[in-house]
């Protein structure tokens, strides 16, 4: 994994996002991310939440301030170098984004097809990833068989089925029963553990409790709250937890 010398994975500084000439949606916003961090992203309707994941995800350009990710500057790096850092990042859209004329399947290999894993290799980690989120017999049905909850299980399986250095995750258990919630966040966790930074956006303050390490990033009307300073200097990794 790529990074800085301080082992980094996504450092903000004093980022700032408007639309057009409207007020900023994200102001001054800092903080640091290092390799295996959880984060759970949290804040009103319209606090800036899904602009803050954009940035994140590297879909949208801030208006002022610095992005660094992977120790790369992601605001000046060529447009044409950006597929490559995307493919480090596994991303649910609270929308789902599956592509419509594939198989649930399908849609969850992709990511293991675009890195050039062969279909022999792919087949296993593929059915185990479909049975964890509980649709093996869904497996054949494309996204408009799938229901809203079905379809957001096959993008949470496609997003973590490549192991990403971060995942980036809007409401992933907003269309699920709280069973399914739990374990979809123990499959977070999982991951968590292997090495991969988590940012999880969500409106279910009950999730927050069930991942004891997590930090939280809390944004009010456009700006993060930082009380403690751990967002914007968190522990050296060999302070942070195992």
């Amino acid at each position: 994994m790529t990074s800085t010398a301080d082992g980094e994975i996504v450092h903000f500084e004093n980022v700032g996002l408007r639309y057009g000439s409207d007020r900023e949606v994200l102001s001054d916003v800092s903080f640091t991310l290092f390799p295996g961090s959880f984060y759970f992203l949290t804040g009103a309707s319209g606090a800036g939440k899904t602009s803050l994941l954009k940035l994140l995800y590297l879909a949208q350009r801030p208006s002022r301030g610095m992005i660094r990710m992977f120790g790369t500057d992601a605001i000046t790096m060529p447009r044409e170098s950006l597929p490559l850092l995307r493919r480090r990042l596994g991303v649910v859209f609270q929308d789902f984004r599956l592509v419509p004329h594939l198989s649930a399947y399908d849609n969850v290999a992709l990511p293991l097809r675009v890195a050039g894993v062969s279909e022999r290799d792919l087949a296993k980690p593929v059915a185990d990833m479909m049975e964890w989120v509980g649709l093996t017999e869904r497996m054949h049905a494309r996204p408009a068989q799938l229901s809203g909850g079905e379809q957001q299980r096959v993008a949470i399986a496609r997003a973590v089925i490549g192991r990403p250095d971060m995942l980036v995750a809007d409401e992933p258990t907003g269309n699920v029963d709280p069973d399914m919630a739990i374990k979809l966040l123990r499959l977070f966790e999982a991951l968590n553990r292997l090495g991969t930074t988590v940012v999880v956006a969500t409106h279910d303050l009950h999730l927050l409790k069930k991942v004891p390490d997590s930090l939280i990033m809390r944004l009010d009307k456009g700006r993060l709250a930082d009380p403690t300073g751990a967002l914007r200097y968190p522990p050296r990794p060999s302070m942070a937890r195992v």
